[in-house]
């Protein structure tokens, strides 16, 4: 049995869904909210010490990490295979996986909280702010850089320099796919990353870039796509306000 703990718009779990889609693999969904920071509740960080979504289960058994969960399913239900088959071709796609996981996937959350995230934050009582970032087991950092008004500007402004960098990353890509010929886990992980991108109007970054938009239309029209993005996969189905927050944000 699969169970993935999980959120709907959460990139980590995203990239995880199109992996179960691609192997056609069923699974077990399980809510956790963070905006009720039920990552941080006893009984989650007894099952991911990290305290961040997604966890899968397998027959019991806790795999964290979002990456390494991809891996893994790969390595569980080779079929169909996501990864190269040769060597050299598996190093050069885990290279574009330590890439993905600490240039845009830690460079995104900036706009992603200060432009969509942030309100509901600062209405939390300082008191209590303090209580949940002390809580919090390898974010605290982060969270006290954002603090309740908002990341700095240097802050803000490096995040989209190393996100412009990503993007040049997939248009340099040799391949139809970033690791190649094939559809692989690099794909999987760097796609929702973009579409992040698209929905806090950062599209811009891949308007001249022809080869990374091309990629990332490929990746969509992927049956898997559909199957992991559902409602409420995309930032503007589950905050309402949304465009008016970016409005705010880019005045």
């Amino acid at each position: 049995m699969l169970i993935l703990h999980q959120l709907p718009h959460s990139i980590c779990s995203q990239k995880v869904r199109i992996i179960l889609a691609e192997k056609a693999l069923e699974w077990q969904g399980r809510v956790v909210d963070l905006a009720r920071f039920e990552h941080l509740s006893d009984e989650f960080l007894r099952l991911n010490p990290n305290g961040v979504v997604p966890v899968l289960e397998h027959d019991g058994v806790a795999v964290v990490e979002s990456t390494v969960i991809c891996e893994y399913l790969d390595e569980v239900f080779p079929s169909p295979p996501l990864s190269p088959a040769s060597a050299l071709g598996r190093a050069k796609m885990r290279e574009w996986l330590r890439f993905i996981d600490e240039v845009p996937t830690a460079s995104v959350r900036v706009p992603s909280f200060q432009n969509a995230l942030l309100p509901g934050y600062a209405a939390i009582p300082r008191d209590e702010w303090e209580r949940l970032v002390a809580r919090m087991p390898i974010r605290a950092g982060f969270f006290r850089r954002m603090g309740q008004s908002g990341f700095s500007a240097e802050d803000y402004e490096n995040s989209l320099a190393q996100l412009r960098h990503a993007v040049a990353r997939v248009e340099a890509a040799p391949g139809p796919w970033l690791a190649g010929d094939a559809f692989s886990i690099a794909d999987a992980c760097m796609a929702p990353l973009f579409q992040r991108m698209e929905d806090l109007r950062l599209g811009l970054l891949w308007a001249e870039a022809p080869a990374a938009a091309g990629w990332f239309e490929r990746v969509r029209a992927r049956p898997s796509w559909a199957q992991a993005m559902p409602h409420g996969s995309r930032l503007g189905e589950v905050i309402p306000d949304l465009a008016a927050r970016l409005d705010a944000a880019q005045a």
